[in-house]
């Protein structure tokens, strides 16, 4: 087990990913589905272009758009947040958490999203690896820190003294901790949470820890007692819970994103496979009973909760599964790096489909369309012109619905527009 927890650890640059009878039966179908260019996969291009915005940066996990100015917020792992403008990267950073973040293992500066409203307030929040705090088990790794800090009026710099931590997340490992960030078209901020590390981990306890989860909070509002409210329709409020999850059953959120209403969460798998979810308040994602559809560790997949857990919930199943290497199927990969629905102009082909990736060696990109009759049909689009990053970190949305990929080695760690191949 250690071999693939060292494997999985997919945020190391120098990483490198037992169903029974029923995982066997629902592997194939996976495999065809993914090869088979039919169902609405036959619109999309077979190819896209990488076109750097930057490509002077180590290891950036998070873009972000000014609304106001032609300037991007590139988070880096190391815990700078660089500013790139027309003219290239600044020297001077926005923020350097470079003093206060835990480094090593998969810690780090671990997510970035700008307030909605950043154009008026100029508020942003951080979500990165700190050293223990006043209150994390002593048992556990570190704490994760989710802070929010103030940038001056021409959102260049942070406000000195403007941070403010708004949540602690005590963290069992130095791996499995998650870290995306997204603020949703409710206004709310939500949370990607990992379990924790191991092959079990959190996931289906969410009345001790918010280990496992996509939490949701309004940043916008203080109670009395922390830095943040609780939506008064979050799925666990008056019962047997924490207030702050809106899902659970999640084993390494890494990446969520918003289109529209809908929220993706894409969720690292253990041994077997890869998944993405559509996630829906209050739903129930497995972990660690299951990896995707399949059974982890067992002969047979219940479809709900044991009795008296919640009620016996159901599991959801995620719309996107793909299987690891040796697999015989064009998509497979080791470790899923969440990405967006496209939105944008310059590749009509990709309308409405969600762009994604993986972190296998020279990065690999996919592309799914929506299916009402279970598993979205799923192809791999090569990379035939531009940069190759070596390994594929992250996605980046712009205000007019263009993506980006973000890469670290190979021909430059940076931000790179997808584009039409030439």
């Amino acid at each position: 087990m250690r071999t693939v927890q060292s494997r999985r650890r997919f945020l190391m640059v120098a990483a490198a990913g037992a169903a029974g009878t029923v995982g066997s039966a629902r592997r194939s179908a996976v495999a065809q589905e993914s090869n088979d260019r039919a169902d609405g996969l036959d619109r999309l291009p077979d190819a896209i272009g990488l076109e750097p915005v930057t490509d002077e940066l180590a290891f950036p996990l998070a873009v972000e758009f000014a609304p106001d100015a032609d300037r991007r917020y590139v988070a880096e792992r190391d815990g700078r947040i660089r500013v790139h403008e027309s003219d290239g990267l600044r020297d001077e950073l926005l923020l350097d958490l470079r003093e206060t973040v835990l480094s090593g293992g998969e810690r780090g500066l671990l997510g970035m999203v700008l307030h909605p409203e950043f154009g008026d307030n100029r508020r942003l929040f951080v979500h990165f690896s700190a050293p223990r705090r006043s209150g994390t088990p002593q048992e556990f790794d570190h704490t994760g820190i989710l802070a929010a800090f103030e940038a001056s009026a021409d959102g260049r710099r942070v406000k000195r003294d403007s941070s403010r931590v708004v949540l602690e997340i005590p963290q069992p490992a130095d791996f499995h901790n998650g870290g995306g960030l997204a603020f949703g078209p409710d206004g709310y901020l939500y949370v990607g949470i990992g379990a924790g590390g191991g092959g079990g981990g959190g996931g289906q306890d969410v009345t001790t820890d918010f280990l496992g989860s996509v939490l949701r909070i309004d940043v916008d509002e203080r109670a009395a007692d922390r830095a943040y409210t609780v939506p008064d329709d979050n799925p666990l409020v008056g019962r047997d819970g924490l207030d702050e999850y809106y899902a659970w059953g999640f084993r390494n959120p890494w990446r969520l994103s918003f289109d529209g209403e809908d929220c993706y969460v894409a969720d690292v798998g253990e041994s077997d496979y890869e998944e993405v979810n559509l996630v829906e308040k209050g739903g129930n994602y497995g972990w660690n009973v299951r990896e995707g559809t399949q059974c982890f560790k067992a002969d047979d997949c219940p479809e709900r909760t044991a009795d008296g857990v919640r009620g016996g919930e159901r599991f959801r199943d995620p719309i996107i599964e793909y299987p690891h290497p040796p697999a015989d199927t064009a998509v497979s990969g080791v470790s899923v790096i969440g990405g967006y629905v496209y939105r944008g102009t310059a590749l009509p082909a990709l309308e409405g489909a969600y762009v994604f990736g993986d972190f296998v060696p020279s990065g690999r990109l996919f592309a799914a369309v929506p299916s009402d009759d279970g598993l979205w049909p799923t192809t791999a689009v090569r990379v035939t012109d531009g940069a190759t990053p070596e390994r594929l970190i992250s996605f980046g949305q712009d205000g007019d619905g263009e993506l980006y990929a973000l890469g670290a080695g190979g021909d430059g760690g940076g931000v790179f527009r997808i584009v039409p191949t030439q």
